[in-house]
């Protein structure tokens, strides 16, 4: 066996089990999506998606050009969830009940970490986006 096929195998027995577990999480979130929207979240053209469902944001780490609108979209059944920009430089948004959404325009490269003000602490539902210039 070449060792740049054991490696690939290795990382994956060492991929800790919640990465699985979000897997399914975010699978089950594009599905809530579509069931509502009637399309996928990749066919949106004018903003890049994060779902929020579970205590979830899906996917918790994005990179994007500056300029570009990334849209958080709650497709949970019952719960609220808010975003709130870690660095404070946006107040945080108002609760999204099911199928409500919010935008926000990242025009300075670097990374922004944010959360879920709601659940950040009990739940550790925090995100990243990147942006690139």
């Amino acid at each position: 066996m070449k060792p740049q096929r054991l490696l690939p195998a290795l990382l994956l027995l060492a991929a800790p089990a919640w990465a699985d577990e979000t897997a399914e999480i975010c699978a089950e979130a594009e599905e809530r999506y579509v069931e509502l929207f009637g399309q996928p979240s990749s066919a949106v053209e004018d903003a890049e998606v994060v779902l929020m469902y579970k205590y979830n944001f899906c996917p918790s780490e994005l990179t994007v050009k500056a300029g570009t609108t990334v849209r958080w979209v709650n497709v949970d059944k019952r719960t609220s969830h808010s975003v709130l920009l870690k660095d404070g430089s946006q107040p945080e948004s108002d609760r999204l009940f099911p199928e409500e959404s919010v935008e926000l325009t990242f025009l300075t490269p670097g990374s922004q970490d944010y959360l879920c003000g709601p659940h950040w602490e009990t739940q550790n539902m925090i995100g990243m986006i990147t942006v690139e210039p």
